[in-house]
């Protein structure tokens, strides 16, 4: 699996007008992890113009991505990769303000430089999911066996700190839905009365109305990560409420709306609804790595 052999070199002289030849997943060559200088000439010596339109890959430093440039005559970005980037500028360059970014998941060492970055340049940071409940601990309250991460006290005083800096509002939540267990029903409890027993697994009524009426008045919403465990429907809601609102403002009122990350996503298709967004984006790693303000091996090659 090396190297790229002459059968399949002479199947591409065949070629007629039309037809394509896919390679079979490119990973599997260990040139292409290396970013291998004599794998990237010889699948540049397959064709006379190179395109990308892998967004989602672009922050892989690989052959296929990166070194082929170097060996073929011209470069270019696809539309699904110019789309992407159009998305992000739309948040962080060319923005239309008061801009809001809605951040949830789990952890929030992986979202830490994104949260710096965006600090710098948006109007609203909202925190929702388990993220959250490290929010709530900085604060003082009680998050009972709440999902919590150890040593992020410093990393909230720095984002609090920053945003103070950069006249960012942000946003934690008011009231919560906890229960006992993952597979169980919800209550509605104030961020001041979590039981030592009881796990916060979605944000509450009270919340909600508070992001809805941020979102109502923004020009540009970023979301990424959902707003509690919407693997079970009875803490679905939270998340649910906010697609809705991104969605109505985006067809009725010309809201740009942005949304990344899997689990964003997933959480979502799992609701019947009919949504409208600006842009979907299928990238996981490249997108919050652009977020970040990072350059993307992928994107430097192409400008």
């Amino acid at each position: 699996m090396g190297d790229i052999n002459e059968e399949t070199k002479s199947k591409f002289s065949y070629l007629k007008a039309g037809e394509i030849i896919l390679l079979e997943n490119i990973r599997f060559f260990e040139g292409e992890i290396k970013n291998d200088d004599n794998f990237a000439k010889q699948l540049a010596s397959l064709g006379d113009i190179y395109i990308n339109d892998a967004f989602s890959c672009s922050h892989r430093e690989q052959a296929s991505i990166h070194k082929i440039t170097k060996y073929i005559k011209e470069s270019y970005a696809g539309p699904l990769l110019k789309k992407e980037v159009a998305a992000i500028n739309a948040i962080i360059q060319n923005k239309k303000e008061p801009v809001t970014c809605i951040i949830g998941g789990s952890k929030i060492s992986t979202k830490i430089n994104v949260i710096t970055n965006l600090i710098k340049n948006v109007n609203n940071i909202i925190i929702v999911g388990a993220m959250a409940n490290n929010f709530l601990t900085f604060k003082g309250f009680k998050v009972g066996k709440s999902l919590v991460e150890k040593n992020s006290r410093e990393i909230i005083d720095d984002i609090y700190a920053e945003a103070k800096k950069n006249n960012c509002n942000i946003c934690i939540p008011e009231d919560c839905c906890v229960s006992t267990n993952f597979d169980g029903y919800g209550k509605t409890k104030k961020q001041d009365s979590v039981d030592e027993n009881e796990i916060i697994l979605d944000i509450g009524p009270e919340t909600i109305k508070n992001i809805e009426s941020i979102i109502d008045q923004s020009n540009t919403v970023l979301w990424n990560g959902p707003a509690g465990y919407f693997e079970n429907k009875n803490f679905s809601t939270g998340t649910s409420a906010i697609a809705k609102k991104i969605s109505e403002n985006t067809t009725k009122k010309s809201l740009i709306s942005i949304l990344g990350g899997g689990d964003t996503i997933s959480a979502i298709n799992r609701t019947n609804d009919k949504f409208s967004f600006t842009h979907l984006s299928t990238a996981g790693g490249a997108f919050l790595e652009f977020l970040e303000g990072k350059d993307l091996p992928g994107l430097n090659v192409l400008k």
